[in-house]
């Protein structure tokens, strides 16, 4: 299979397979209270696995971008599958601190091949529309965070341990798996060739002045985005007294906010251009954020909203990157993932950490220091 037939089945692979990465990796949010007073663990040792995730995540990133550069992107999201089955199917059966440390890395792994995979395969497919698909492909991301927190707020509500809700999340693994397996056989000739690696122009190019702040800002968004997913439910429940119900709910409009806004980002990045989209997305959501935890009750409702702000930060950093660089391309977004991954790690954990020792108001307030970050890079990129 060829030509157009070929871009239709790798664009939906590339679609199904953000759905899928946005449910599995927002099963953490929903997740954490239930495991936390299961196992009778700290916030600091939920904190712990939520970073072992996303020290995968960094990994994968590394190692795959590489990877789309010599084998391909269709090669990294069957990888990105078959890590997610070990992954999660281990936790589902496995009774020990240590090893689902090692297992929630495995979903990492699985996690940062689809990011590093399909944002590739986008780019690869659509050289001229990369800002509107990217952020296509990132509703598609959000719409398996609304729906996740939803599904697991209904099998709690059933008596399903926090175990049997990871096992069953194994299923659409298993399919992202099967869909490439197909991918990889009907679609051998591909849409375009894969770069070859070459070590001396990555490093000339992938590390230059701009390249740093992008590093940053995306690392420090990704820490604000992933940090308010995995607590909200948590903090709405011990700090505002919201019940299951209510708590996960908020989550969902937490993602529906992040869809919403990604689907008109991808109509409006390209006319008003990526800088200056990226410098109101944050400055709107950072406003949401101090207003929901800091003020009022009635403006705990931004805490969710804040998402339709922040949305557009990283599909559209990654379509100003690969605006930038033409060679390596995967090598580049392995990188400029990886940092993203470092931001996922450090986000939750610092949450976790701060709350044990301030509260945990005070640790979801960290997220609005990394949006500060976000946008301090943002000002030195405009100067630059």
């Amino acid at each position: 299979m060829s030509g157009p037939r070929a871009a239709l089945l790798l664009t939906v692979g590339g679609f199904l397979s953000f759905f899928i990465f946005g449910f599995i990796d927002n099963l953490k949010g929903p997740i954490l209270p239930e495991l936390l007073r299961a196992e009778q663990l700290s916030y600091s040792q939920g904190g712990l696995l939520l970073l072992a995730v996303y020290v995968g995540f960094v990994i994968a990133t590394l190692l795959t971008g590489v990877m789309a550069d010599l084998v391909g992107n269709r090669g990294v999201l069957l990888f990105a599958g078959i890590c997610l089955c070990l992954g999660l199917g281990g936790i589902g059966f496995i009774d020990s601190f240590g090893l689902w440390m090692l297992l929630f890395g495995f979903v990492g792994l699985g996690l940062g091949a689809i990011e590093v995979g399909a944002n590739g395969l986008m780019v690869e497919l659509y050289p001229n529309s990369r800002g509107r698909y990217l952020n296509l492909l990132a509703t598609c991301h959000g719409a398996g965070s609304l729906v996740v927190p939803l599904y697991v707020a209904w099998l709690v509500k059933r008596q399903y341990s926090w175990q049997s809700i990871h096992l069953t999340a194994a299923v659409p693994a298993l399919l992202l798996t099967l869909l490439f397996l197909v991918c990889e056989r009907e679609a051998q000739q591909g849409v375009s060739g894969h770069a070859h690696w070459d070590w001396a122009s990555l490093r000339r190019v992938g590390f230059t002045r701009s390249m740093r702040w992008y590093y940053l800002l995306i690392g420090a968004y990704v820490a604000v985005e992933l940090g308010v997913a995995a607590w909200m439910v948590e903090y709405l429940q011990n700090v505002r007294g919201f019940s299951i119900e209510r708590s996960s709910l908020a989550l969902s409009g937490f993602f529906v906010m992040i869809m919403l806004g990604r689907f008109l980002g991808s109509f409006i990045v390209e006319r008003l251009g990526y800088r200056s989209v990226l410098g109101m997305a944050l400055v709107g959501g950072i406003v949401c954020l101090a207003s929901a935890i800091f003020g009022p009750e009635p403006f705990i409702v931004l805490l969710p909203l804040s998402g339709i702000f922040f949305s557009i930060v990283f599909p559209t950093v990654t379509a100003a990157v690969t605006d930038l660089h033409q060679a390596n391309m995967g090598s580049i977004m392995g990188i400029l993932f990886t940092f993203g991954g470092i931001g996922g790690a450090l986000g939750p954990w610092t949450v976790g950490m701060l709350s044990d020792q301030l509260g945990l108001q005070l640790g979801m307030a960290s997220t609005i220091g990394f949006g500060v970050v976000a946008l301090f890079a943002w000002v030195n990129l405009r100067q630059g």
